[in-house]
C-alpha cells in the first residue's frame, strides 16, 4: 500500500513516519513539499502520489495565534482536509485525520465521549471541527482520531518547555484548573499503526464497519500543574510548581476547563492505550 503522510516533521508526523513503515510505502511530505494553505498544491500532490491511504498529521496548531488568523487556520485545518477527502473519493482512497479535544467547550464534568455535543470555544477548535465535518461528509472510508495535550521530544510542546524552564528557574507558576490527559506523540503513532494493521487484514468490510470518530488519548487525567510536577519529578529537577488559575494566566484563546477524552470505544474495538504517567516515563527514558 502507498501511504501519503503529511506533516512529516511535526510531533505526530515524525513518529508516524517510523510506525507506518510496516504497512507499506510511506511517502512522507513536510511543509516545504506540501503547504496546506495552498489548496491547489494539496490537490496536485495527492494526484501525483495516488495513495491508497492518506494520513493527515499536518495542521495549524497555534491556538492563540489562530484568534488573529482565523482564515488561515480554517484553510489549513478545514479546507485542506476537505480537498484531501474529495481527492480520496476520486481515487477510492482511505483517510486518517487527527483532531482535538478543543472541539468541546469543557463544561461537562465527566470525560467526553465521541457522541457528546461539540461546541468549540476558540478559533482553533472551530477550524478542527470543520475539518472533521468535511471528511465525514465526503463519504470516504476514514478514521478521525481526536487526541489531547500532545507532547514529545521533537518540536515545540509543553514537555520541552517545562523541562527547559525547570532547569533555569526555582519556581514555576502553572495553571491548575484545566483538566486533560497528556498524550505522547509516539503513543498516537503506534496506536494508529496498530489500528491500521487491523484495517489491512479486514479489508473494505472492516473500513465500512469501523469508519468514524475515535478518541485517542492517554488514560487518566491531570492538570497542567500536575503534568508539570510529574515532569519535574521524573526528570529529577529541582523546581517548585505553584498552582494558579486560568484567570491568572490570560491567553488570547479561551481554553476548555475539561479536556478529558474517554477512549473506551477505541480501546474496546482496537487496542489498549497507556495511562499518561506511564507514557511520560517511557518518553523521558528516550530523552
Amino acid at each position: 500500500m502507498k501511504i501519503l503522510l503529511t506533516g512529516a516533521t511535526g510531533q505526530v508526523g515524525f513518529e508516524l513516519k517510523r510506525s507506518l513503515q510496516t504497512l507499506g510505502e510511506v511517502i512522507a511530505v513536510e511543509r516545504a513539499q506540501l503547504d496546506l494553505s495552498d489548496l491547489d498544491q494539496v490537490r496536485d500532490v495527492v494526484r501525483q502520489v495516488k495513495p491508497g491511504l492518506i494520513v493527515n498529521a499536518a495542521a495549524y496548531t497555534l491556538v492563540d495565534k489562530a484568534e488573529s488568523e482565523p482564515a488561515l487556520a480554517h484553510r489549513i485545518n478545514a479546507e485542506a482536509p476537505a480537498v484531501m477527502a474529495a481527492e480520496a473519493l476520486r481515487l477510492g482512497c482511505r483517510m486518517v485525520h487527527y483532531s482535538t479535544d478543543y472541539v468541546f467547550d469543557g463544561s461537562k464534568q465527566e470525560p467526553y465521549l465521541e457522541t457528546d455535543a461539540v461546541n468549540p470555544v476558540n478559533v482553533y477548535g472551530r477550524s478542527k471541527l470543520a475539518g472533521e465535518q468535511a471528511i465525514a461528509a465526503a463519504g470516504i472510508p476514514h478514521l478521525i482520531l481526536r487526541t489531547s495535550w500532545v507532547y514529545g521530544l521533537k518540536g515545540k510542546n509543553f514537555l520541552l518547555t517545562m523541562l527547559r524552564l525547570a532547569s533555569e528557574r526555582s519556581e514555576l507558576r502553572v495553571v491548575a484548573d484545566q483538566h486533560g490527559a497528556p498524550t505522547w506523540s509516539r503513543t498516537i503513532a503506534d496506536t494508529t499503526a496498530a489500528i491500521l494493521h487491523r484495517g489491512e487484514s479486514g479489508g473494505a468490510q472492516w473500513w465500512e464497519c469501523n469508519s468514524g470518530i475515535y478518541h485517542l488519548s492517554s488514560q487518566g487525567q491531570t492538570t497542567w500543574a500536575g503534568f508539570t510536577e510529574a515532569i519535574i519529578a521524573q526528570a529529577k529537577l529541582d523546581c517548585t510548581v505553584v498552582p494558579i488559575t486560568s484567570a491568572e494566566y490570560p491567553t488570547p484563546a479561551k481554553r476548555p476547563f475539561n479536556s478529558v477524552l474517554c477512549s473506551d470505544k477505541l480501546r474496546e474495538r482496537f487496542c489498549d492505550i497507556p495511562d499518561w504517567n506511564t507514557a511520560l516515563s517511557l518518553c523521558l527514558e528516550h530523552r
